[in-house]
Formats: C-alpha cells, structure tokens, sequence
C-alpha cells in the first residue's frame, strides 16, 4: 500500500552544528564520523584574541558519563576520544557513574583534582549536577554539556544535543500518515521519570500526530493505552513490553523514546507472537541495529541522533573555548529527520559505533 513518507523524513532542525573551528591555525574538518546526508552546519563565532592558549597537546580533556549502559553512550564516548586524538589532545580521562548521580558527582570532583583544561559532561539529573559545574566553575574549568539536559541555573558553557522535539514532531508526522483511517491505540516506553528528553521526545511525537491528522482530516484523536519505563536500555526495554503485552493487548502501536528500549520490545512482542501487529517506533536514536531492523520492514521510524557528532562536535567547542572563543549560544542542536525504509539507507554505516 503507498504510504506519504517521502515529504515527513527530510525537514532539517531549527539550528544547525557549526563545521569548522579555528585553533591556532589548525582547521577543524567535522566530526569523527561522516555528517549524516543533507546536514546543514553555520560556522562558530570568532575567537576574542585571548592571549597565549594551550596547544592541543597540551590539552586534558575530562568526561564524565552517567551511563555506558545503552550501546549509544558507549558511541558517544567513543566519538569524544576519536575526536580528541584527531585533534592532536594530550588525554582523554573518561569516567562512568552506573547510573548513580552521587557517583557521577564524585567522578566530576575527582576529575577536576586530575588538572583537567575542560570538562564534557553528559549529566545524570539536570538539578542533582549543578553542583558539579559549580565546582568545575570554581576551578576555573569550562563545561561543556552533552546529550542530556541540565538545569539553567548549572554553570557551562553550551549544551550539545539532538533536536528531540523537532525529532519527534516527523516520527509523529510519519505515524499519523502510517496509521491514517486506523484509530492509534498507544503503547508508550519511556526511559526514566523526570528525564527531560525523553519528555521533550515524546511531546514532540504528540505534537506532530496531531498536526499531521488536522492536515489529513481537519480532526485529531489518539489514544495512550499505558506508560511502561525501560531505563533507556534493551534489557528494560524488553522487560517492560512483557508487561505491558499482558496489561494491554488491545495496542496497536509502541512508541518508544530510544532505539534500545524499542528493540528489546521488539524482542518481546516478536516472542508473544505479535510481530506485525503492532506498529514499532522510535522519537530518536538511529542505533544501527534499528536502522537493519527498518530495512526488513520490522520496525517503524526511528529519528535521527547521531552520537559520534553530538560527542566530536563537543570536542570541537571545547578546543575553540580554551582558544578563547566566547559568545556561545546556550545549545546546538543536531540535524532533525525521520528515518523510514524509504530513506534507511542514506543514513545507514555498517562500519558504526552505534
């Protein structure tokens, strides 16, 4: 059966990751790995002259992660020290909390008595490490925010991350058209209560069901059966669906906010003998297993986060603020898509991380 993918999956994010920043006279060529087709980049703001910067090699770069739990942390990691060594950094010290905010806090303080020039910090809780950048503050050490959100009150320098509502908002478009004359009886997987991505995925998703079905019939309507949570992780993930296929077999649609948590469902659903019936999709990730399972039709839509250039490109401000660049916007978003078996393969790298 046609279905109208072909005008949801290429609409671009509101901003845009800039490409190239100056350090000394090096130039600095994208990220670790290739930008995703289509991806529009504005160049960063211009150095204040500071007198006497480091060199990279000179350089030690702290990062601290809350998890490494889900293959796209490990990626993210993974792109920060790629990025480092192509840029010449003298070390990368890299730190996993578990999942544990309190140890994430005394990861960030043993980090910051290692001399570290800049930390990069993807934050468990965007209240609970505040302090944390207060600390890194006092030291006079620049934090650079990765991936998740963090309170405004926190002291760093930008926020490095996907666009998770424009994202959502074209798995939503897609969805409606996908389901268009069938009522949506939803299913709901999200990662951690309080996290605000995932609430700024899912609002996205809902936003655009809506616009998509008032263009398509001047009328909007669906329906949340349940909440499962997942953690984020496959494991979660397919816990969490086995619940909810007994609590409510009526769904027709699974909507998850990552890749993960969707394809551990998957696993559930395709064990309950309800592979098919059930329409999978995901606000965001892009995790290569994901985009294979798309290829087989066995999976929706997927949004488009790519980890190797959220982490690289942190780097890249990173090094362009120690050079003395300033006037930073608060966050960079990343290039928006939907990701469908129409344009799969335009995104797709076997050789990925993720």
């Amino acid at each position: 059966m046609p279905r109208k993918e072909d005008s949801l999956n290429t609409r671009h994010g509101a901003w845009a990751i800039a490409a190239a920043v100056a350090l000394g006279t090096a130039v600095l060529a994208g990220c670790g790995a290739p930008t995703p087709p289509a991806a529009s980049r504005t160049a960063l703001p211009a150095a204040t002259g500071a007198a006497a910067p480091k060199a990279a090699k000179e350089i030690t770069i702290g990062l601290s992660m809350y998890t490494l739990a889900a293959p796209y942390f490990a990626a993210q990691t993974n792109a920060v020290k790629k990025k480092a060594a192509e840029m010449g950094v003298k070390a990368v010290i890299a730190t996993e909390a578990h999942d544990d905010m309190n140890k994430q806090l005394a990861d960030v303080e043993d980090l910051l008595s290692k001399n570290i020039d800049v930390l990069i910090l993807n934050p468990k809780d965007p209240k609970g490490l505040v302090p944390a950048t207060k600390a890194a503050a006092r030291a006079g050490i620049p934090v650079i925010v990765i991936d998740s959100s963090i309170d405004p009150s926190a002291d760093y320098v930008t926020t490095v991350q996907s666009n998770n509502l424009a994202n959502g908002e074209l798995v939503g478009e897609w969805l409606a058209s996908r389901m268009k004359g069938q009522p949506i009886r939803m299913a709901l997987l999200s990662g951690t209560q309080g996290n605000p991505v995932g609430k700024e995925r899912r609002q996205g998703v809902f936003r655009g069901i809506i616009e998509q079905q008032l263009r398509d019939s001047n009328k909007s309507g669906f329906e949340i059966l349940t909440q499962g949570w997942g953690n984020w992780t496959h494991e979660g993930g397919l816990k969490a669906m086995e619940d909810i296929l007994v609590a409510r077999p009526d769904a027709n649609v699974l909507l998850c906010e990552n890749d993960s948590m969707c394809l551990g469902a998957l696993k559930a659903i395709t064990e309950a003998g309800r592979k098919g019936q059930i329409l999978v999709a995901a606000a965001a990730d892009g995790q290569k297993e994901a985009y294979e399972a798309i290829r087989r039709g066995e999976y929706g839509a997927t949004g488009l986060n790519d980890p190797a250039l959220v982490g690289g490109t942190a780097v890249e401000i990173a090094l362009g603020y120690l050079a003395g660049r300033r006037d930073f916007p608060k966050i960079y978003y990343t290039e928006a898509a939907a990701i469908t078996r129409l344009n799969v393969d335009k995104f797709y790298r076997a050789n990925s991380d993720f």
